[in-house]
């Protein structure tokens, strides 16, 4: 487990990045996260778009949603979703978003 400091706060991580407690996480923890983990520098609209309908819809349900939710909702294809997060919409995305490694999810 290792840790990562956010504006005076220490995140606890899993070996894999993830954040263990959700409720930590705000806007400025994605933005490191996105840096630090994902190697992304500047989170823009689309992304946001992805992370915060990931977000909700795993606040709802307790799970993180299908990719073909993820492209319907947001209007955006599949393509472009990999271009923005290159590790994937479940690894990359649900890290950013501050959410446990989804189920299945190698």
């Amino acid at each position: 487990m290792s840790h990562l400091d956010v504006s005076g706060k220490k995140l606890m991580l899993n070996e894999e990045g993830f954040l263990i407690d959700p409720n930590q996480w705000d806007r400025q923890v994605a933005e490191v996260l996105a840096k630090a983990a994902e190697g992304i520098d500047k989170l823009t609209p689309e992304h946001w778009a992805v992370i915060e309908f990931i977000r909700n819809y795993y606040l709802e349900t307790n799970l993180a949603p299908m990719v073909r939710s993820i492209c319907k909702t947001t209007g955006l294809p599949l393509r472009r979703i990999y271009e923005l997060f290159p590790a994937g919409p479940a690894k990359g995305a649900c890290k950013i978003a501050g959410l446990p490694k989804p189920d299945g999810c190698v």
